[in-house]
């Protein structure tokens, strides 16, 4: 069986060598799916009978490590300087350093890394992370699997 969790949040990026508009300072409207698959759970009297894991369980854990990272900060590579140093004089301006450029691919990767260890089978029904899904616009989305963390 298959779930899936959506979640929202918004954040500002740039793509320095971009040949055009996203090499300017801009933000997104970013939607994250995270999809698990699993057995379900069939366990009388536990809270979880039924499902493969409780939704809220699925949110809990991605707004601690992805969304409320990310959210309303600026996500900017580490290589990218004149934006670094901008944004440093901003005082208690909420900053992400990445290591690599801030691409819709690049960071549904690093959610997928950083959330896979986190959906394991704990539960007994061989849970696990299957896909993460990162929405930059509504027409435009990177989806990352085991197979394209770094």
């Amino acid at each position: 069986m298959r779930i899936t969790r959506r979640l929202e949040f918004d954040a500002g990026h740039r793509i320095p060598d971009h040949q055009s508009q996203c090499r300017h300072l801009h933000g997104h409207r970013y939607v994250l799916e995270i999809s698990l698959a699993g057995g379900v759970i069939d366990s009388a009297g536990r809270a979880d009978h039924g499902m493969v894991m409780d939704f809220s369980e699925v949110k809990s854990i991605a707004m601690e490590h992805i969304v409320s990272v990310w959210d309303h900060a600026f996500l900017v590579w580490r290589e990218d300087h004149v934006v670094r140093d901008f944004l440093s004089t901003l005082p208690d301006h909420k900053t992400v350093t990445l290591d690599v450029v801030p691409t819709a691919e690049n960071l549904a990767r690093i959610a997928f890394a950083i959330l896979d260890p986190l959906y394991r089978d704990n539960y007994g029904n061989h849970l696990h992370l299957e896909q993460v899904r990162l929405y930059e616009t509504p027409n435009c989305w990177a989806d990352a699997t085991n197979d394209d963390t770094p």
